[in-house]
């Protein structure tokens, strides 16, 4: 991808190589420990861990080609012309101009929920889709911060990042459940004919391998994704210069999903970590026991990083 007019962000960077090096030893001391359960109990699992790698890669590569279709179909979204959305497509040509990257589709979601997000492998395939509720909600500087801080995930390959972190996380689930079963059904049988006293030790020992690895990874994710919001409110704000605007777009769509119904919110879940703001309620926003585990920083902090933009600006 050619590079953009986005302003870089070597703490992004940093934490990117940092949290994908943490992934990479959890994967690799996983795997170590399903073989060393395996020779302990003179079981060979090679091609168990093989086929986990092979269908964990393909889940990956299919899940990162296929983004934008399947986001798009989740939010029921239709693609726009610029006959169709002139406004949309205006702001987005001047956001593209800005941080000279290819204008990526755009499509318009029905859903009253204000929020937007923006997919695909890289500034080639991506999409941008909007709500009408966003678009209803918001004033047009507004909506261009927003759209800003979304083309700077495509702008940074954020989806191809996160699948990458993911498919550690991935393979690691598939490694449980291959295990578990073959357990379950005969793996301890062909080591004892007699009885399966080996499978119960085996099992107990996968299980708490499991929880170890599981928490481990989803917290960096976690961690991961939040700072990716971060990363890209401060690139969006730059490119614009309008960091206020971005700051009261955050508060209108953080307020208004607050008021969404919870069946609507549950509806929404699947997007939750693509969106421009979470789809929590509003006593998921005030539980700082969920922002730990969240995909996105709380309120407060997005909005005291775009205060201190605005100084350094010279904004008031």
């Amino acid at each position: 991808m050619a590079r953009t007019r986005y302003a870089p962000d070597r703490g992004l960077t940093a934490r990117m190589g940092l949290t994908m090096f943490l992934l990479g030893i959890v994967f690799v001391a996983f795997v170590a420990a399903i073989i060393g359960i395996s020779a302990a109990f003179h079981a060979s699992d090679g091609a168990i861990i093989f086929f986990a790698v092979v269908l964990g890669g393909g889940l990956a590569i299919g899940s990162l080609f296929y983004s934008d279709k399947i986001a798009l179909s989740s939010a029921q979204a239709q693609l726009v012309t610029p006959q169709q959305a002139p406004e949309l497509h205006g702001i987005v040509d001047r956001v593209c101009a800005l941080a000279d990257m290819p204008k990526p589709r755009i499509a318009i979601s029905p859903t009253q929920l204000p929020n937007a997000f923006a997919t695909g492998r890289n500034s080639e395939h991506a999409v941008l889709c909007v709500t009408e509720g966003l678009m209803r909600r918001l004033t047009p500087e507004e909506l261009e911060g927003v759209i800003a801080h979304e083309l700077s995930h495509v702008a940074h390959k954020d989806v191809m990042v996160m699948t990458v972190a993911s498919f550690l996380g991935v393979i690691a689930g598939l490694l449980i459940r291959f295990s578990f079963y073959g357990e379950l059904f005969g793996g301890g049988g062909r080591r004892n004919n007699n009885n399966n006293q080996n499978a119960l030790p085996i099992l107990l020992i996968i299980m708490v391998v499991s929880i170890v690895v599981y928490a481990i990874s989803f917290l960096l994710i976690r961690l991961l994704s939040r700072y990716r919001e971060l990363a890209a409110d401060r690139s969006g704000a730059l490119l614009t210069g309008q960091p206020s605007a971005l700051a009261s777009a955050l508060v209108k769509v953080s307020d208004n999903i607050a008021r969404i119904p919870t069946k609507d919110l549950r509806e929404a879940a699947p997007l939750s970590a693509f969106y421009f703001a979470p789809a929590l309620s509003r006593e998921q926003l005030q539980s700082k026991f969920a922002t730990l585990f969240s995909t996105h920083p709380s309120l407060d902090k997005r909005i005291e990083q775009l205060n201190k933009i605005s100084a350094q600006l010279g904004q008031h």
